[in-house]
C-alpha cells in the first residue's frame, strides 16, 4: 500500500519509479489504443479514461477531466494531446514521447499504405467505386459531429449568434485562423468586461494579439490548378505549411479540414477538392487521430519524404504543448478567461465544420445514389449511433456494387 501511494505521488519523470518497466507498460497500452481507437476524438478519450482511471487508477476522474479540458484549450489534435499528457504524468518527457509515438504510429502507417495504394491504383474502377460510396458517408460523419458538438458549443444564445456570424464570415472568404481567434477573443473580452471592477482601465491586450492572426509562411510551392504531381512541391514548403497547421488549428480534427481546404486547395492549389476528400476519407477509415490525414497529403505532394515530414511537422507542436498541459492543467482550467476563449473558439470551430460539410457535400453528393447513401448514413449515425468505421466500410462496399464492379 505504501509503495502504491508513493508511486501515485511521485513527480513526473522520476527514474526511480518510472523505469523501463513503466515505459514498456505504457507503450503497450497506447500502441494497442492506437491500433483500435476508431471513432474520433470523443471515442479515443473514452477509451483512455477507461484505461487510465477505471482500470489502472493512475489518477482521479477530476484530474483526468482537467487534462481533457486543458488540451481542448490548445491547437492540435485534442485526443492525441490527452494521450501525451497522460504519458507525461506517468513518466515525464520520455513517457510523453513514447505514448505519442505509439498512439500516432499505427494511424500514420496505415494512412501511408492507403496513400501509396491511392497513387498507384486510384484511377482503377475498383478504387473509384470504393471512394464513390465512402465519400457520402464521410460527409454524414462530419454532419453528425456538427450536430453533437453544436449542442454543447451553442448552449447559450450569444454563442449561437457567434457561430452564425462565423459561418457567414467563412462563407464570405474569411481565413479560418482569423475566424477562430476573433471569436475566441471577443467572447473572452466579453467575459473580462463582465468581471472587471467598475472604472478599470481599458483592455490593451487583444489588439497586439489580433495583429498576428494572419501570420503564416508564404506560399512558395508551385500553384497547379489540377493539383500538384507527386514530387512537384518542395519539402521546405510542406514542412512550413503543415507546421503552421499544427500550431493554429483549434477544435476537433474535423476543423483541420477547413484549414486544408483554405491552404492546400484554395490558396496553394497543391491538391484538388476531390483529392482532399479522398485524403480525409483515408484518415477516417484508419484508427487514431484524424490529423494523420497529413500523412496522406504529404505522400501525394512529395512521396515518402513528404509523408514523413508532413506528419512530423503537424504533430511536433503537440509533443511540446502536451507536456506543459500535464504540468499545468489544473491552473489552466481554473482560468475564467481561458474558459471563455475556449467557448468562443468552439463556436467558431463548429461553424467551420458546417462549412466543410457544405463544401465537401457538393463534391460527394453528385447523384440520387450518393444522396441516398449520405442521408441514410446521417440517420444511422444520429438515431442508432452506429460505429462510423463500419458505416464507411459499408458505404465503400455499396459503392463497388453501385458502380457495377465485382
Amino acid at each position: 500500500m505504501a509503495k502504491g501511494l508513493l508511486k501515485m505521488s511521485a513527480r513526473p519523470g522520476e527514474s526511480s519509479l518510472h523505469g523501463r518497466g513503466e515505459l514498456g507498460a505504457i507503450a503497450r497500452i497506447f500502441l494497442r489504443l492506437g491500433l483500435t481507437a476508431f471513432g474520433g476524438p470523443a471515442a479515443h478519450i473514452g477509451l483512455m479514461e477507461r484505461e487510465a482511471v477505471q482500470r489502472r487508477g493512475w489518477m482521479s476522474t477530476r484530474e483526468f477531466l482537467d487534462l481533457v479540458g486543458a488540451c481542448n484549450l490548445l491547437p492540435g489534435p485534442s485526443s492525441t494531446q490527452v494521450a501525451m499528457a497522460l504519458g507525461y504524468r506517468r513518466a515525464g518527457w520520455l513517457g510523453l514521447a513514447v505514448v505519442g509515438t505509439c498512439f500516432i504510429l499505427p494511424s500514420t502507417l496505415s494512412t501511408l499504405a492507403l496513400a501509396w495504394a491511392y497513387v498507384r491504383y486510384g484511377s482503377l474502377p475498383q478504387a473509384q467505386g470504393l471512394l464513390y460510396g465512402a465519400k457520402p458517408v464521410m460527409v454524414a460523419i462530419i454532419v453528425q459531429a456538427v450536430w453533437n458538438l453544436g449542442r454543447t458549443a451553442f448552449r447559450r444564445w450569444p454563442l449561437a449568434l457567434a457561430g452564425l456570424a462565423c459561418f457567414a464570415a467563412v462563407l464570405a472568404g474569411a481565413p479560418p485562423i482569423a475566424v477562430l481567434l476573433v471569436s475566441g477573443g471577443l467572447v473572452s473580452l466579453a467575459a473580462w468586461t463582465r468581471s472587471r471592477p467598475a472604472g478599470a482601465a481599458g483592455l490593451a491586450g487583444p489588439p497586439s494579439v489580433l495583429k498576428t492572426m494572419g501570420a503564416g509562411p508564404a506560399a512558395t510551392g508551385a500553384a497547379l490548378g489540377g493539383g500538384a504531381a507527386v514530387g512537384a512541391v518542395g519539402l521546405l514548403p510542406i514542412v512550413l505549411v503543415f507546421l503552421k497547421m499544427g500550431v493554429v488549428v483549434f477544435g476537433s480534427g474535423y476543423v483541420l479540414l477547413a484549414f486544408f481546404k483554405a491552404d492546400l486547395v484554395d490558396r496553394l492549389h497543391w491538391v484538388t477538392g476531390p483529392q482532399l476528400l479522398d485524403a480525409i476519407t483515408a484518415g477516417q477509415v484508419t484508427p487514431g487521430p484524424v490529423f494523420a490525414t497529413a500523412t496522406f497529403l504529404g505522400y501525394l505532394l512529395h512521396g515518402w519524404a513528404g509523408a514523413a515530414l508532413a506528419t512530423g511537422a503537424i504533430f511536433l507542436p503537440s509533443f511540446l504543448m502536451a507536456g506543459l498541459v500535464g504540468a499545468l492543467a489544473v491552473h489552466i482550467r481554473k482560468s475564467k478567461l481561458a474558459a471563455a476563449f475556449l467557448d468562443g473558439v468552439n463556436a467558431a470551430a463548429v461553424a467551420l465544420m458546417a462549412f466543410v460539410a457544405l463544401a465537401l457535400g457538393r463534391a460527394a453528393l453528385v447523384d440520387p445514389w450518393t444522396w441516398a447513401l449520405g442521408l441514410a448514413a446521417v440517420g444511422l449515425l444520429v438515431r442508432l449511433r452506429i460505429n462510423a468505421t463500419w458505416l464507411l466500410l459499408a458505404g465503400a462496399g455499396l459503392g463497388l456494387l453501385l458502380r457495377g464492379v465485382a
